[in-house]
């Protein structure tokens, strides 16, 4: 089956195609770590219509899906916002905000095209760092393709969960 990754735009349609994703992708990755009520109010606050529709319109943010076929099977969020771990302060390093993909359809093959993606267009900065939970199972595929994970820890931006700070300089 053919694996494609494209941009996609704040249209009514991408909005609802990028909100079934997120909302499936992150209960799929948090519900045996945090509270039933943790996750209903972070998923709301995070993919609701409104949030979407700013951090798609955001010159900052790159969104991005992965298609299995024509079925949309996971996404990633390219941007320059976010704290920076501290040993790359004064960099021009780019960070992948929210990287995900369905679990019927994570497989190497997808997974590689939507990270390709994030490392082409972040080809002309100094690196890519990703903000993670330390539990969430794809760190060890980042670490494969050249992440290194930082000393730093800190706990999640928007959730009550310990994180890890991955860091590629070499893109």
């Amino acid at each position: 089956m053919e694996i494609t990754t494209k941009f996609i735009i704040g249209t009514e349609q991408s909005r609802n195609i990028l909100a079934t994703l997120a909302k499936e992708i992150a209960t799929e990755k948090l519900v045996s770590l945090v509270e039933p009520q943790q996750l209903e109010d972070y998923i709301e606050k995070k993919f609701n219509h409104k949030n979407l529709i700013t951090e798609m319109n955001s010159m900052s943010n790159q969104w991005l899906v992965v298609y299995v076929g024509d079925t949309p099977a996971g996404y990633a969020c390219i941007t320059s916002n976010g704290r920076k771990p501290k040993n790359q302060e004064g960099s021009r390093i780019m960070r992948i905000a929210d990287f995900g993909i369905l679990e019927k359809y994570n497989d190497t093959t997808a997974r590689l095209s939507l990270l390709e993606k994030c490392l082409a267009i972040s080809k002309s900065y100094d690196g890519l760092w990703i903000h993670e939970y330390k539990e969430n199972p794809l760190i060890a595929f980042f670490e494969s393709k050249g992440f290194v994970m930082q000393d730093e820890t800190s706990l999640h931006e928007e959730l009550p969960l310990p994180s890890v700070f991955l860091v590629r300089n070499d893109l």
